[in-house]
Parts: structure tokens; C-alpha cells; sequence
């Protein structure tokens, strides 16, 4: 195999990589000695073949042994193994040593000396670490041969100065190499890390089969794999019980089983059939008991572990194995055991009876209802679904049971996994032909398909929702049409617009038709119901959905302090309640940032960013990365910038995402202008508006006015900066919020004669309530100061620049705030740098990656935070730390603590 090849890369095991990487590259000398210990299948081989190849990679000599355990008996099994490629050199050892080497190995007939063989080892690997460090990797160190192991530990509790690292893997609770040296635990992997391997490498995974992966797999990774590959293979596995194993493993646990006597069979089989969140209490008292003759066998089967007075299966896929090697009946029976045992856990009580019941049942199906109801009551929507997708099998009479699904479909929407959701409406759209049912599965699958990038044709079938249903069903008609909106401000078509003002008229008025309006065309009708917004907030606390709903019409008006106070409220709601709906999250990452609150719009981008590449929310990713690249490119980081918005583009059609293509663009021409280069600037600018001169998208486009201004009067294309203003101006007369008016005027003053651009700065600035935009309100406080230093007004500048600086520094808007710096020394004032001598000579980027390094985040971390690679920051931090006078990482902390400090005090 080519060794360059692109290799897969390790998924949520940052800082063991850290460590390990930090422990093989340390070249200070000096042996360094650390055990990898974890669950079978936690990801031990794997993190020891990265160490390796990267060990290789910087020029270190590897050796490599790997325990058997049909070898553990053979004295110097391993030693010899892992001695091999070495071995000729065991020539210039002393005569003793080398014998008594030789002799462990059979090569001579001398009995082994354990304690001479120890040191001739130790001798050896020095000898080998003389031309290159040497690193020393035993995998699965638990089966390596005492005699080996013995040896192997005494030599590297001796490696004082020589440059040998020594990594070995060991399973937890097996006895083996010496477990007194420091240890790293591979716990299992978070949901996240969970979710991103299966995206990884089983991408074509979705529903509630992935779900029950995740779920089953407890974080293993070999687990999520295998299981994830059982699930290909059983695609319509029943829902409950763990899923199915490969026939491989299933045969090699199957052969165990059959050794244990029938009381341990079935006790297993409990086990299997019991779920984690029953009561371990409960299913305890359905075992034999402790002195039972069954369970000596069990335990020697080394299926199960003893934890406390408990019993746990050692690894996930045990569990499944012997759920599936047990015969059908023996399953239902031990699932009926189970339900009768849990008669005061209602919930869990429902679902052990639905895994018992082959046939309809009302009572079965109306018992998981009731448990999808209180498990959406905790936020648990996945668990909600998957109970009311159940239910609906169960349910006589097929009306209800297409019912269950629809109301599945609409929780799923919340998990964000549209496969889900359109698998759960398929199957209700195929037990029944009434038109709610059907209207409400198709706009729970519209709901979340607006995430993707196929706007125009979910925006029809919304819009044929609610135009079928306007007369008979009013409600659900509403409903959709209110999604269709939505589809109409992603894509800003002007067709969708004279579709939706077709359709709503007929529907009934109040507070979602007024929601519509104000989406969809805010400047034509929807501004005039701004003032009534407080009070319909007001009447909506308790319920998140619809504060959030009125927060984005809040945002849309441009009433952004209301906004943001509204979406705060709405994200500790819905954190109480469930996940926060992912396709929300953009727009409230654009008020964050607007209202100056630019950590949580980084924040809020971060977790939209996430989301599982199986989901293919590709607009909603698309959105994240590009408000990222707008916070990015006004805090300095160009590059980043340009990443993230080259990325948000790649990810949508531009037509279909107009929305997203013009924050886009924004964050190009911004990123373009902090590098001085106002001819690509001009470029990116002028494509948020089309070719005629009119917005690309009806309401993300006019607040890039004063960027193309600027732009074009820097770079000879004012003319037609010019038009494209009056034409915008001419609309925003008519229905303009305040902030968008002083925008105009500011534009206007930016493309003005020198001489004639006063007027346009003291409208842009003549409202107080403006600073509610402060990094807006500040740029405009620096351009007025500008023209007003070049007219030699210094006097009446100062007062602007300072407080444009204050804005700019608060809000950590690094070229903006050099800029407003070099305008105050100009006019004649004194003024510290923002971090005064610390951060100096260290690049925008470089700082970036010191704070977060000062956080406690390992290279792959911040790697990831700032799509860089970990050698990249490693090379960033190697070059920063002798400019800021620090030695070690565990020093950034206090370092940035003291520059917040001294800050606070001068302030």
C-alpha cells in the first residue's frame, strides 16, 4: 500500500493524539514510558499506528510487537518478536548480556537469566536509540508473554537517558504489562465524535437505523462499525433489541454461549434483552441468585464483567450476539419477563410490551404514545419519535396509525435528519388518503428540506399545500405557507413572493399570516406591524417555537435589541426543552453579530457547522460558514475568512441560496479590503447586486451599501456604486428601517465629492438609536472623522475617533481598530496598543490560536476551530512563544489573564 496515501482521519481523539504526539516527539532525552488502556474496540491499534507513523515520519527509528493470545504461553513470544529487526546488532553487546539474550531466544542452549536478559535489552534498545530516537510500540500488551513482559518493563523503568519512548496497549481488566507506569483511558467517544466517524465511514446511513447505532454502540468505535455494517446488511431490522451482529462474531460468541448451562444462558439473555436506562435493580431480581451454580461458568466465559453487584456485557457487541443467537420465542419471553418487572417504569414497561407483541394492539400502542408525549416533554425528540413510530405499527386501523407517523415525522424534524423524517411521511402517506394527514407529513418533510439546497422545489410543494388546503383546512394551510416563506427568504425569488401574496388572503388573519408578510416582503407590507411586536412576544414566553418565530421578525425589521433579547429567552427555552431547531440558527448567528454579541455569533455558526454530513443540510451549513466568514474577515482573519465563504459557496447553488451567496460575498469583499485590495472588493460587492443594479436577495443585500461604496471609491467604479445607491435609496424610502436608511446616507458620503460628503455623514450618524449597530455606528464614526481630519477639523474629529476605537476594541475588530489607532495618532493623541506589548509582532491568526491554546484546547482543537492543520498550529505556537517570552503552554493562561488585567486597570 502507498504509504502517502490519504489516510482516514482519527475521529475524537485529539487530546490522546496530543499526548502521544508530545511524548514521541520530545527529543530532550530520557525515557518516556506511557500505557494506553481501554475497552476492546475503543481505538488503541489505531492511535498506536498514528504515534508510529508519525514517529517514522519525523525520522525515529520503530519496533513493533503485537501480543497473541495463542502466544502468551510461549516464554519470549513477544521480546523476540519485537527484537527481530535488531537482533544482528545484539553482536556488540557485552558477551554475557548477549548470551543471556540469545539464550531467551533458543539460539543458544543456556538457561535465560530473567535479571541479565533485562539489562541486555535495555542495552540493546540504547544501542539503537544512538542513531535515532527510538520509539518502542506493543499493542495489546495484555497477551505479550509474562517472561516478555517482565523483561520489557524492567528495561523501561531504566530508560533514564535515552531518547526511547515506549507506548503499549492494554485491555481493561486484563491482566499484563506493568500497569504501574502513567496511563492514558480511552473512554468512549462523545455523540459528536460518534456522529462524525459514522459520517465518516458509513455515510450512507441515516434514520432511525443510525440512530440506533449511535445508541447501541455506547461510543465504541468498533462497535458504531460493525453494527453500522449489520445495519446494511438488515436494513428492516425490528425496532427493538439490540441490532444484529455480522455472522462472524455472532458464531464466535454463539460457540461461548452454548458451553454455559441453560440458567446462564437465559440469565444472559436478560441481560441482552434488558435496555440501559432499565433499573438495574429490576432486572438483577430476574437473575439467579449470587450463589446460583450457573454463574461461575458465566463469568468464565468472559462474556460479562461484574461491576458492583451488577453484571455488564464487556463489550457492546457481546450484547448483540447473544440477543440474536437466542431463539425467537426465548426473546419474546425474556422481553415479557422484563415488562412484568418494570410495572411502576411506565415507559420502559411500554416498550419491553411492544417488543413482546407481535400483533395490533390499542393498549401497547396508546401506552408508547404516552411515553412519546413525556419523553418530548424532556426534549427528547429522537426517543419521542422512535416511540410514536412504534406506536403507530401497533395501532389498529389505519387512519390512526398514518396519524402516529405524520406526529413522528414532525418530531424527527428536531433531531435534523431529514431521512428520517421522509421515511416516517412516506410510511404515513402510504395508510391514508386524508388531506391533513398528508399536508402535515409533506410540510414536516418541507420544514426540514428547506435546509438543503433544493429551495424551488419544496417552496412548490409547500405553496400547492396551501394553496389546496386555504379552503378546507386553513390551519395546516397557514402552516405551510409560513414554511414556504421561509424558502422565499433563503432564495429571495420574486416569484415566491407574488405566489405566497396570492395564497395568503384567503387565510385567516392573525399573528403567523402577519409572521408571513413580514418574511417575506418586509419592506412592502410587513414593516408597518414592527410596533405590535413587543406585545405579541410578550404573549408567546413559555413557548420557544413561537418567540422564535417572532424574534426573526423582529430581525427581519431590523428591531435587533429586541431580536436578540428575544432569542436569548427562546435558546434557554429550547435548551430545557429540546435541541434548538438547526435551521434557526443563522439567522440568530446574523443578529448576534449585528448587535455586536460576536462570540455567540461564532459560537451558534460552530454548532451549525456541525451538523452530520448524513443530514445534507447543506444550506444550513452553507449559511454558518459564510455569517463566520463575516465575524472572520472583520476581525482580521482574511484567510479564514476566505476559507469559509469559498466553502459556504461551494456547498449551495447561488440562485437557489441567494441569501447565503450574499453574506458570502460580503465576507470576500470585507476580506478583500483588509488586505488593500479594493478592485477585488468592488468585484465581490457588486455581486450582491445584479446586473441591473437591484438586490440580489430583497433584504441580505442592502446592508452591503457601504461596502460597495467604499470599495468603488477606492478602486474608479463610483458611477456605477452611484446608481446602484439611488436605486436602493428609492426603495428604502418607502418602507427602510432606520438602520437601512442611515446606511444610504453613509454610502452616499462615502462616493460624495470631497466637499459635498458632510451631510451624508451627520444623517448617517444623526440618530442615537443607531448605536444598537454598534460596529456600523463606529465605521461611520471613523469615515466622518476622516474626512473631517483631511479637512484639517482635528479638533472636532478627536471625539469620533475615540469613540469609534472603543467599539472597534471591544469588539476585537482588529483592522478597524488599527485604523481608527493610526487616525488618533494623526490627530494628535497618544494611544496604547490594545494588549500593550504582548501581542506585538504576533500575527491575527497567531493570537488567535495563542488565546486558545491559553483555554486549554490541544492543537487538533484549535486546528479544527480554525480549519488549520495541527502541525500548522504547532507551527504558529513553536514561533510565537519566544515573542511573547514564554517557555511552555501552561504559561499562556497567566500570560493573557496578566494583559486582562493590566487592560482593566489602565481602563
Amino acid at each position: 500500500m502507498d504509504e502517502r496515501a490519504p489516510r482516514d482521519p482519527i475521529i475524537g481523539r485529539n487530546a490522546e493524539i496530543e499526548r502521544l504526539s508530545t511524548l514521541v516527539a520530545d527529543e530532550s532525552g530520557g525515557g518516556r514510558v506511557l500505557l494506553l488502556s481501554g475497552a476492546a474496540g475503543t481505538g488503541k491499534s489505531t492511535l498506536l499506528d498514528d504515534a508510529a507513523r508519525c514517529a517514522e515520519a519525523a525520522g525515529n527509528r520503530v519496533l513493533r510487537a503485537t501480543g497473541r493470545e495463542s502466544e502468551r504461553d510461549l516464554a519470549f513470544a513477544g521480546l523476540h518478536q519485537l527484537l527481530r529487526p535488531v537482533l544482528r546488532e545484539a553482536v556488540d553487546l557485552p558477551d554475557r548480556q548477549r548470551l543471556a539474550l540469545l539464550g531467551a531466544f533458543g539460539f543458544v542452549s543456556d538457561a535465560p537469566d530473567p535479571l541479565l536478559t533485562g539489562v541486555a535489552v535495555l542495552t540493546l534498545l540504547s544501542q539503537v536509540a544512538e542513531r535515532a530516537p527510538l520509539v518502542v510500540v506493543l499493542d495489546d500488551a495484555q497477551w505479550i508473554d509474562s517472561a516478555s513482559a517482565s523483561v520489557l518493563a524492567f528495561a523501561a523503568r531504566r530508560l533514564d537517558a535515552d531518547p526511547v519512548a515506549v507506548l503499549a496497549a492494554v485491555r481493561d481488566g486484563d491482566p499484563g504489562f506493568d500497569r504501574e507506569f502513567p496511563t492514558l483511558t480511552l473512554g468512549p467517544l462523545d455523540d459528536a465524535a460518534s456522529r462524525r466517524l459514522l459520517d465518516l465511514r458509513s455515510p450512507g446511513l441515516a434514520g432511525r437505523i443510525r440512530e440506533r447505532v449511535l445508541d447501541q454502540a455506547a461510543g465504541n468505535p468498533l462497535a458504531l462499525l460493525e453494527l453500522a455494517q449489520a445495519a446494511h446488511a438488515h436494513p428492516h431490522a425490528d425496532d427493538h433489541g439490540p441490532l444484529p451482529v455480522g455472522e462472524r462474531l455472532e458464531g464466535i460468541y454463539a460457540a461461548r454461549l452454548a458451553e454455559l448451562p441453560e440458567a446462564g444462558r437465559r440469565a444472559l439473555l436478560l441481560l441482552a434483552a434488558a435496555d440501559v436506562e432499565d433499573p438495574p435493580d429490576a432486572v438483577l431480581a430476574l437473575l439467579p441468585d449470587a450463589d446460583d451454580k450457573a454463574w461461575p461458568a458465566v463469568e468464565e466465559s468472559r462474556l460479562v464483567r461484574r461491576a458492583g453487584r451488577h453484571l455488564r456485557f464487556r463489550h457492546p457487541l457481546i450484547r448483540s450476539a447473544v440477543y440474536h443467537a437466542a431463539p425467537f420465542d426465548a426473546r419474546i419471553e425474556a422481553h415479557r419477563a422484563l415488562a412484568d418487572a418494570l410495572r411502576d417504569e411506565l415507559d420502559r414497561r411500554a416498550w419491553h410490551l411492544a417488543a413482546a407483541t407481535l400483533y395490533p394492539d390499542a393498549d401497547v400502542s396508546v401506552a408508547l404514545e404516552q411515553t412519546a408525549g413525556r419523553a418530548r416533554r424532556r426534549g427528547g425528540y429522537a426517543a419521542a419519535t422512535k416511540a410514536l413510530a412504534r406506536a403507530a405499527e401497533l395501532r389498529p386501523g389505519r387512519d390512526d396509525s398514518a396519524r402516529l407517523l405524520a406526529d413522528a415525522a414532525g418530531l424527527a424534524v428536531f433531531t435534523g435528519d431529514l431521512s428520517w423524517v421522509e421515511e416516517l411521511a412516506g410510511r404515513a402517506r402510504a395508510r391514508t388518503d386524508d388531506p391533513a394527514v398528508l399536508a402535515a407529513a409533506s410540510l414536516h418533510v418541507g420544514r426540514l428540506a428547506a435546509l438543503t439546497r433544493q429551495h424551488a422545489t419544496v417552496f412548490a410543494d409547500l405553496a400547492a399545500i396551501a394553496d389546496d388546503l386555504a379552503a378546507t383546512h386553513p390551519a395546516t394551510a397557514l402552516d405551510a405557507l409560513a414554511a414556504a416563506a421561509v424558502l422565499r427568504f433563503y432564495s429571495g425569488e420574486e416569484f415566491q413572493r407574488r405566489e405566497i401574496d396570492r395564497i395568503l388572503p384567503r387565510l385567516p388573519a392573525g399573528p403567523l399570516r402577519d409572521w408571513v408578510r413580514i418574511v417575506s416582503d418586509p419592506f412592502g407590507g410587513g414593516r408597518e406591524l414592527a410596533p405590535r411586536l413587543p406585545d405579541l412576544i410578550a404573549a408567546t414566553r413559555g413557548r420557544p417555537g413561537q418567540m422564535t418565530a417572532l424574534a426573526i421578525a423582529a430581525w427581519v425589521l431590523d428591531e435587533t435589541p429586541l431580536a436578540v433579547r428575544t432569542f436569548d429567552e427562546a435558546v434557554r427555552s429550547w435548551r430545557t426543552a429540546g435541541p434548538f431547531p438547526d435551521g434557526l440558527g443563522g439567522v440568530v448567528a446574523l443578529a448576534y453579530f449585528e448587535y455586536g454579541h460576536w462570540g455567540q455569533a461564532r459560537e451558534v455558526c460552530a454548532q451549525l457547522a456541525a451538523l452530520p454530513v448524513a443530514a445534507s443540510l447543506d444550506h444550513a451549513v452553507a449559511c454558518a460558514h459564510a455569517i463566520d466568514a463575516m465575524v472572520a474577515a472583520s476581525q482580521g482573519d482574511a484567510a479564514g475568512a476566505r476559507a469559509l465563504a469559498d466553502e459556504a459557496l461551494r456547498l449551495v447553488d447561488q440562485l437557489e441560496s441567494r441569501s447565503v451567496a450574499v453574506y458570502a460575498h460580503r465576507a470576500l469583499a470585507a476580506a478583500a479590503m483588509v488586505g488593500g485590495d479594493y478592485e477585488a472588493a468592488y468585484e465581490h460587492a457588486r455581486m450582491v447586486f445584479d446586473p441591473n443594479g437591484d438586490p440580489a436577495h430583497y433584504h441580505a443585500s442592502y446592508p452591503a451599501l457601504p461596502e460597495l461604496a467604499e470599495s468603488a471609491g477606492r478602486s474608479g467604479h463610483r458611477a456605477d456604486a452611484i446608481e446602484i445607491v439611488e436605486r436602493s435609496a428609492r426603495t428604502l424610502a418607502r418602507g427602510g428601517s432606520l438602520r437601512l436608511r442611515a446606511l444610504v446616507h453613509r454610502s452616499r458620503a462615502l462616493l460624495a465629492e470631497p466637499g459635498h460628503a458632510e451631510p451624508g455623514f451627520v444623517a448617517a450618524l444623526a440618530d442615537p438609536a443607531l448605536e444598537r449597530w454598534p460596529f456600523e455606528r463606529a465605521q461611520a464614526l471613523l469615515e466622518y472623522a476622516e474626512w473631517l481630519r483631511r479637512r484639517r477639523r482635528i479638533a472636532e474629529a478627536r471625539p469620533f475617533l475615540s469613540a469609534a476605537y472603543d467599539t472597534f476594541r471591544r469588539l476585537g475588530a482588529r483592522p478597524w481598530t488599527e485604523r481608527a489607532q493610526a487616525e488618533l495618532r494623526a490627530a494628535g493623541l497618544d494611544v496604547d496598543t490594545p494588549d500593550p506589548g504582548v501581542f506585538a509582532g504576533l500575527s491575527p491568526q497567531q493570537q488567535q490560536i495563542v488565546r486558545l491554546a491559553a483555554r486549554g484546547l490541544t492543537n487538533r482543537e484549535i486546528g479544527e476551530k480554525l480549519f488549520l492543520s495541527p502541525r500548522t498550529v504547532s507551527s504558529h505556537l513553536y514561533r510565537s512563544f519566544p515573542k511573547l517570552g514564554v517557555t511552555a503552554r501552561s504559561q499562556l493562561r497567566d500570560l493573557i489573564e496578566g494583559t486582562r488585567t493590566t487592560a482593566r486597570h489602565r481602563e
